[in-house]
Order: structure tokens, then C-alpha cells, then sequence
């Protein structure tokens, strides 16, 4: 591989394996530099010896079920109405092998870009068409513009995320109605990636699950609010039309979700509330490391889009750097911070970056600092 070429695979996982090999700073891939809740941990190590290491139930832990659906309680959503995955890229894999089998033709995926990687990967992977879609210069959608590449491409799937990864907007509730509406008058699917639902640095992110229906798939997780990424614990919400049968897949794919693991964050959240103070902390610590990075940026002469949520910072490079990739590869070699090239998410923003800022604030302000000294 020459010096400046894109990795086979992820570029995610490849900055992130560089950081774990030769040390230094990961900025690159998702992964919180917090710790999980110590009473998380705790109930962990209290349980380990309890008869809970064989096979869980396979739409998930029955406690933790029920949970879940006291939560969501004001959707009135039942037992039946949910699924535990592992994680949320599971469950998006899951729907993604189910709506290749319900629908007749060959269809196209649609998301907003930038474009997370597993988004626009899936269609590749089972061999159907990707369709990115790009937001207006302001944050805004041109919905007509969008009905339009609907219609044009055959869509049948789009995917949102919100707050969202790289780029971390927030919908609005207006833009959720407008695209509720436009899916049932186009009959495609909708799926709700909502992993940094919780992550917010405002204003509290508009669900739209009071607007459910059979063409709306629902994704959350653990693994973001609680910082246990590799714990590997999400769930899924669908109508009672679609569930039996993603059920059935999965029973055949991914089986169940880990079953001490369920049993600890099912202990922990009817302890603690759904571990509200924590979520509140790490917004917290967001927020600080978001304001901290975002200064020095716009100070190096980065431009950075109103970012409402999540755990990135994503920013164009100053006028003189037009190069994502070098860019990336020559801060790594020479100052050990690893970031993520925008032209891993989308053609239209070679020139762009992006940050985790889900880090400490020493490891931030240490960022900084390696940040200034290469542009010197």
C-alpha cells in the first residue's frame, strides 16, 4: 500500500488498530474514552457467578424486556414489540436481510451524506444499489428534491441517524413528519438509528415514535450511553407485521444477545433510573471536550457545520489542506493523533475530517496541542 492509500475495509478500524499497535491518540473510531457507570460494573462482577451463562431467551432478557417497554411506555409499545440484538449494527443487518426478502425487486438504500460506513456498506455486501443523499449547505432537506431521487432510484430503504455520525445533526420534528409522509406515500421503510438519542449538547433530540407505524424500524442501544461498546447489547422496535419473522432470522443469525451481560444492564438500569445520572455526566463531558476541540479548530482555520449531538466533531480542512487522506495519514506519522478522512463517508468531502471527542479532557487538550504543533 502506498503511503496515501485508502486501507482495504475500514478506514475506521484501521486508524483505530494503528492506535492500539504504535500508540497515541485515537480520535479515529467511536470508542469512549469514559468509563462505564461503576455500579454497572459492580453488578457485573456480583452476578458472574450466578446460572446465567447459558443461552438467553432469543428475543432477549425477560427483565430487560419489560424494561424496556416501561421506558418507551408513552408509545405504547408491548413485549412483543421488541427484540435485544447485538448491538445496533446487528439489528441493522438484521432488517436489512429481512427487507431483502419481502421486497419484490431490486431495490435501492438511501441515507444522508456524509454516510456512516455500515449504511452505505450493507447494499454492497448483499449486492443492491446505495443511493446518498446530500443535506443542503445550512443542515436543511429539499424534500422535493429527495421525493424525486426516491421515486428515480426505486428507494425502498432509507436510513437516518439523529443525532447523527459523521456529521451530527439533530432532525427536527417538522423534518420527521415530512419524511414519515413521504413514506407512506412512496411505501418505503424507514430505519431510526437513535444510538446517540441521549448524547445531546442542547436541546433533547424529537423522537417520532408517537408517529409508529408498520414502515418505521426503531435502533437504540447500550453500548454510546453507557460506555460499553464492546459489551455489544442494542435492541430493536417493529411492527407487530414485520417482528416474527426478523425474529425467526435471528434466531438463525445472531441467536441472542450475551446473556450475563443483559442480566447486568437489566440490574442496572431499574437501579439506577436507565443510569440517568451517568448519561447526564457523559453529556457533560461531551459537551466539554466539544467546546475545548471545536475552539482550537476554528482557530487553526477549520470550518465546522452546526453540530447538535452525538460524539464527533466533523470539520473541513483550512484552505490550504485539500487532501483528506494525507492529511490524515501524515498527523498520525508525524503527531500520533488518529482521525477519520470525510472521503470515508462520502466522495463529496475529501477535504473534510472527522473527530471522536469522546475522550477525557486531558486526552483532548493533549489533541490540541499535537494539532497545533503539526500545523506549525
Amino acid at each position: 500500500m502506498n503511503s496515501y492509500q485508502k486501507p482495504e475495509g475500514s478506514f475506521i478500524s484501521y486508524m483505530s488498530n494503528l492506535v492500539k499497535q504504535q500508540g497515541g491518540i485515537n480520535l479515529a473510531q467511536g470508542i469512549p474514552g469514559f468509563n462505564p457507570p461503576i455500579e454497572l460494573l459492580e453488578i457485573l462482577a456480583s452476578i458472574a457467578k450466578d446460572n446465567i451463562h447459558q443461552y438467553a431467551p432469543g428475543n432477549g432478557n425477560n427483565d430487560l424486556l419489560d424494561l424496556l417497554v416501561e421506558h418507551y411506555k408513552k408509545f405504547n409499545f408491548n413485549r412483543d414489540d421488541f427484540l435485544i440484538v447485538n448491538g445496533a449494527t446487528e439489528a441493522i443487518t438484521l432488517l436489512y436481510v429481512y427487507l431483502l426478502n419481502i421486497i419484490d425487486n431490486s431495490f435501492s438504500t438511501l441515507a444522508f451524506d456524509p454516510v456512516y460506513e455500515t449504511y452505505k456498506n450493507l447494499p454492497k455486501i448483499f449486492n443492491t444499489n446505495f443511493v446518498s443523499f446530500v443535506f443542503e449547505e445550512n443542515g436543511s432537506i429539499n424534500f422535493n428534491k429527495l421525493q424525486s431521487t426516491i421515486k428515480e432510484n426505486n428507494v425502498k430503504l432509507v436510513i437516518i441517524n439523529s443525532p447523527g455520525n459523521p456529521y451530527g445533526k439533530v432532525w427536527t420534528k417538522e423534518e420527521f413528519d415530512r419524511i414519515i409522509e413521504l413514506s407512506v406515500k412512496l411505501d418505503f421503510y424507514i430505519i431510526l438509528d437513535s444510538v446517540y438519542q441521549d448524547l445531546y449538547f442542547e436541546k433533547k433530540p424529537y423522537l417520532p415514535l408517537e408517529k409508529f407505524n408498520r414502515n418505521i424500524f426503531y435502533v437504540n442501544s447500550f453500548s454510546k450511553k453507557f460506555s460499553i461498546t464492546g459489551w455489544r447489547v442494542g435492541y430493536l422496535i417493529a411492527h407487530k407485521q414485520h417482528m416474527s419473522k426478523i425474529k425467526s432470522i435471528h434466531d438463525y443469525t445472531g441467536l441472542c444477545s450475551p446473556s450475563v451481560l443483559q442480566c447486568a444492564i437489566a440490574e442496572y438500569v431499574i437501579k439506577y433510573d436507565f443510569g440517568k445520572d451517568y448519561i447526564a455526566q457523559l453529556r457533560e463531558n461531551l459537551i466539554l471536550s466539544f467546546n475545548i476541540l471545536k475552539k482550537e479548530l476554528l482557530k487553526l482555520d477549520f470550518y465546522i457545520p452546526e453540530i447538535e449531538g452525538g460524539y464527533f466533531i466533523w470539520a473541513r480542512l483550512p484552505k490550504n489542506c485539500t487532501d483528506g487522506i494525507k492529511f490524515t495519514y501524515d498527523l498520525y506519522e508525524k503527531e500520533k493523533v488518529a482521525v477519520i478522512p470525510g472521503n470515508h463517508f462520502s466522495d463529496n468531502f475529501n477535504n473534510y475530517i472527522r473527530f471522536n471527542i469522546a475522550r477525557p479532557e486531558d486526552e483532548i487538550r493533549m489533541a490540541v496541542e499535537r494539532l497545533n504543533k503539526f500545523f506549525r
